[in-house]
């Protein structure tokens, strides 16, 4: 008996060495933690459950029966973040480079599966060379299987993906089907082909950080939601993001109790927006007093400026918030703008977060490049997005709600809940200036009848009464009580039923 048991002990010694310390020191010296030791900092201490720690490729050619490593360059299992149940994997970059085996895919589906049936989140911890070249086609099938879980896991439980060293090929396409992608500066990248095949191909020169760096990805292609400065940064902020998020979908978001009165009110807010409707001001200066405890979790805050979207909670329950930013092109939507939106929605949507939406909008955004680039499909998005929406949908319109654009965000006619404005709010086709100068096509010599007319319009329209008398708005209600009124409707609408036909599935604009 002592024998098989000291066995066991140095098979586990073996497995937790992963590629041996002098791999291990060269991940230290890259600022990199090793994979056992991400899962560390990111689970409760203690809770960590590890399955398959001998699991072995089976892989004959190229030298590889002779080098097996226990585990196969990838740790997973189950334990707790916040007493709540997660399962995880983490890929080793120590052995084999992280690359996926056929056996290494094995480990990832089979926490995947049990995720599903159990009902609790997946995260994914990737640091890997991509598909192991020794096995060919089978870690290919490995890939494709790590897929089929993805998109069977959507919508069903949170997914979210930690970019924390390369990530290439065909290895990509796991992290854009979850819901979130975390990734590190500097020592993270993600791409379909690296910086050679690019310069073989295009003749471009790249590097890897340019071509699919944490920032490239967080800032221009939108692909990556939050980039940080190292590991540690990026799990600490993963748990905190945990603490928003339900298990699955029959589940709601956890509610946490606040000292945070519920009916708080904050006059400041009264003087947010400027009385010069072309002066900017900043939404998430509502935003933050307006949710509890001024604690608000924005989610791809360096990408698609123009709109504000994250987490927070009101009277202890989570909220997901979708806002137009007028300090950027006024508030517009535009083609990134809407997709950022229109995802989040649909997590929203998805996971039981009621959707607050903060109005602002001029409109579209004009110009050849947003219609050759396809607005008209993407600005689509995000009004599918609104309006397959089932859970409670509470808006407020500050001060411009102009357009189509007044319609996709969240308005009565999408099955707003419970719509808000603001006194200074303007429901209308378009801007005074604009909408004069098309009625009264005559009167444009004449600046004084135009000034006129303009006045006209603006007493007619630059308010919420009109929107008011047709029922579009529900209440027209003072800035600073803002708080107070989103937590009563939330309360209204806690026990809210509503469904969609049924149907496979929609055909979204994509």
């Amino acid at each position: 008996m002592h024998s098989i048991q000291q066995m066991l002990e140095d098979k586990r010694a073996k497995a937790r060495l992963g590629g041996g310390s002098k791999r291990i020191d060269a991940q230290h010296a890259k600022g990199k933690l090793t994979a056992r030791e991400r899962i560390e900092l990111l689970l409760d201490e203690g809770t960590f459950e590890e399955w398959d720690m001998f699991v072995e490729h089976r892989c004959l050619d190229f030298g590889m029966a002779q080098n097996k490593i226990p585990g196969d360059g990838v740790v997973t299992g189950y334990g707790m973040i916040n007493g709540r149940l997660v399962f995880v994997f983490s890929q080793d970059f120590t052995v084999f480079g992280g690359a996926l085996s056929e056996a290494h895919a094995e480990k990832i589906c089979k926490i995947m599966d049990q995720a599903m049936k159990v009902g609790a989140p997946v995260i994914g911890l990737n640091d890997s060379g991509g598909a192991r070249i020794q096995e060919g086609v089978a870690s290919l099938g490995g890939y494709a299987e790590v897929f089929q879980r993805n998109v069977m896991c959507s919508g069903v439980i949170p997914q979210i993906s930690v970019i924390m060293g390369p990530c290439a090929g065909g290895a990509v396409y796991s992290p854009a089907m979850t819901d979130f992608i975390y990734m590190v500066k500097d020592s993270s990248y993600m791409f379909v082909t690296g910086p050679e095949v690019v310069k073989t191909v295009t003749h471009e020169s790249v590097t890897a950080e340019e071509l699919g760096g944490a920032v490239t990805h967080s800032t221009r292609s939108g692909v990556a939601d939050l980039a940080f400065e190292n590991d540690v940064e990026a799990l600490l902020m993963l748990r905190r993001m945990f603490n928003y998020l339900p298990l699955n979908n029959k589940e709601k978001p956890p509610v946490r109790r606040t000292d945070d009165p519920a009916d708080r009110l904050d006059f400041s807010l009264d003087t947010l927006v400027p009385d010069n409707p072309n002066k900017p001001y900043d939404i998430k200066e509502l935003i933050v007093k307006a949710v509890d405890d001024h604690d608000f979790f924005e989610i791809q805050p360096d990408n698609a400026k123009n709109i504000v979207v994250g987490f927070a909670r009101m009277n202890g329950q989570p909220v997901g918030i979708v806002a137009n930013q007028p300090l950027v092109l006024a508030g517009c939507l535009d083609i990134k703008s809407s997709i950022k939106a229109a995802r989040f929605v649909r997590f929203c949507d998805a996971f039981n977060f009621p959707v607050i939406t903060f109005v602002d909008v001029p409109g579209f955004m004009p110009g050849t490049a947003q219609e050759y680039g396809g607005i008209i499909k993407h600005g689509a998005k995000l009004l599918y997005a609104f309006a397959e929406c089932t859970v409670p949908k509470i808006t407020v319109i500050t001060r411009k709600a102009y357009g189509g654009a007044y319609d996709v965000m969240s308005s009565k006619h999408l099955r707003g809940d419970v719509n808000f404005a603001w006194p200074n709010a303007e429901i209308a086709v378009m801007g005074a200036k604009g909408a004069v100068e098309i009625i009264f096509r005559e009167d444009k010599s004449d600046p004084a009848k135009l000034a006129a007319r303009e006045a006209e319009y603006k007493d007619r329209f630059a308010n919420p009464f009109v929107a008011g008398s047709r029922g579009y708005i529900d209440d027209v209600i003072q800035p600073h009580e803002t708080r107070k009124r989103i937590c009563r409707s939330l309360a209204m609408l806690r026990d809210k039923k509503l469904d969609n036909p049924w149907r496979k599935h929609g055909n979204i604009p994509l």
